[in-house]
């Protein structure tokens, strides 16, 4: 059974986290990223994008990145901006985006549970960015980014929730682009204890988002345990930080794809030689309403395109896919995109850019046909971690993001 532990929290002082709170840092460039502190100086991305304090032309992945990005943690602790719960307890975390509403438990979560796959994954890590924000914890004895897990839901936890959702927030704002966020503390003895029971029976977890941040939180643990000859177990390195989701509260929106060309077809050949994998039709919605329909923009119109039978297994949880259907009798044998993680022909989408986004796409020209996804459901994720494989690249884009800096967990 999982781990799922209290800690001591580290918040911004009350009246202070819709400043504080950030973006993730990987949704935002750098320039993006200094724009946004120099409009607000206390943003938390000084301390997830610490390059922004920094010259234009420094080095992402220098020493000095990682020190300034632990200095203004430690600058905003000192001066009070960010306070440490003086006892562990968990936190629930509402997120509101229009008529969309979730929350989730912050927690600290095992690193040996990641290592045995209690916590399943569904995407490969790179290195290079495994390696990235192993630093960054390292260098600031922290964990300022959570992970984003879920797992199927547990009715017994929505007693404690709501009791503790129906008191004083910690912290309560409505960002920039319109997402409301609110934080509880849970510090009640009774409810912590309750929670630890619920999870105590709960098999396993699924990474939803932040694979290569869960990755992170594995690597630290075994270092910092290797340089601790009185390791116990109980250390706080032992545990990466993550907000845990039910899965009733998920939503997953479509990763949609562009190509830059049709690989030396025209228009009529490329409709033509779909017909052998694929139903082609005219007139589709630009929005999939179903699994295994496919829409195609190409020409100044929208196609319907569905997988044939026996086109690919069935049985298969990730050849299955949509996602797999379209790279492996499309992408490949008609565009030449064999490799979509390495190749420059193709372009990915967030669902949360709409449509509209394809259809510019392929209107400026230097995109030809763009493929509008249906998105991947929760049982087909868990599906394909259980099986022990993991997806093609860009399959899920979940929305809305979490914060950085409404919960740091500290190491030290």
């Amino acid at each position: 059974m999982v781990v799922v532990r209290p800690f001591r929290g580290l918040r911004p002082q009350k009246g202070l986290a819709g400043k504080i709170a950030s973006p993730p840092y990987d949704v935002l460039d750098s320039n993006e990223a200094r724009q946004i502190v120099g409009k607000n100086e206390h943003s938390f991305l000084r301390v997830v994008k610490p390059e922004v304090d920094l010259d234009p032309d420094a080095d992402l992945y220098s020493d000095e990145v990682y020190q300034k990005g632990a200095e203004n943690l430690r600058l905003m602790m000192d001066t009070g901006a960010l306070v440490q719960d003086p006892e562990p307890g968990y936190y629930f975390y509402r997120q509101i985006m229009g008529d969309h509403s979730q929350v989730g438990l912050v927690a600290t979560v095992s690193a040996d549970d990641y290592d045995n796959d209690l916590i399943k994954k569904h995407e490969f890590t790179r290195p290079e960015k495994e390696k990235d924000r192993v630093r960054h914890i390292m260098t600031q004895r922290a964990q300022c980014g959570p992970v984003f897990l879920t797992y199927p839901d547990v009715p017994e936890l929505n007693a404690i929730q709501e009791k503790v959702c129906d008191g004083e927030p910690v912290a309560d704002f409505t960002a920039d682009d319109g997402i409301r966020h609110t934080v509880w503390a849970v510090n009640d003895i009774g409810d912590v204890e309750g929670i630890w029971d619920i999870f105590s029976g709960v098999g396993q977890l699924y990474v939803a988002d932040g694979h290569h941040r869960s990755a992170a939180g594995s690597i630290v643990a075994r270092r910092m345990r290797d340089k601790n000859p009185g390791h116990t177990g109980d250390e706080e390195y032992n545990y990466f930080l993550a907000v845990i989701f039910p899965q009733s509260h998920m939503r997953i929106l479509a990763y949609n794809r562009a190509a830059v060309d049709l690989c030396g077809m025209d228009a009529r050949e490329f409709l033509m030689r779909l017909e052998h994998d694929f139903i082609v039709w005219e007139n589709a919605p630009p929005v999939p309403e179903e699994v295994h329909h496919i829409s195609m923009y190409l020409d100044g119109k929208w196609f319907g395109l569905m997988p044939r039978p026996g086109s690919f297994p069935t049985g298969d949880p990730v050849k299955s896919l949509d996602y797999s259907i379209l790279q492996d009798n499309l992408l490949a044998p008609l565009l030449g995109i064999d490799d979509p993680r390495t190749s420059q022909r193709i372009k990915f989408v967030g669902g949360i850019r709409g449509t509209g986004e394809l259809e510019k796409l392929v209107g400026s020209g230097r995109f030809t046909v763009a493929f509008s996804m249906y998105p991947v459901s929760l049982d087909q994720l868990f599906a394909v971690a259980d099986s022990g494989n993991v997806m093609p690249p860009k399959c899920t884009w979940f929305e809305p993001k979490l914060r950085s800096g409404l919960i740091v967990h500290l190491l030290d």
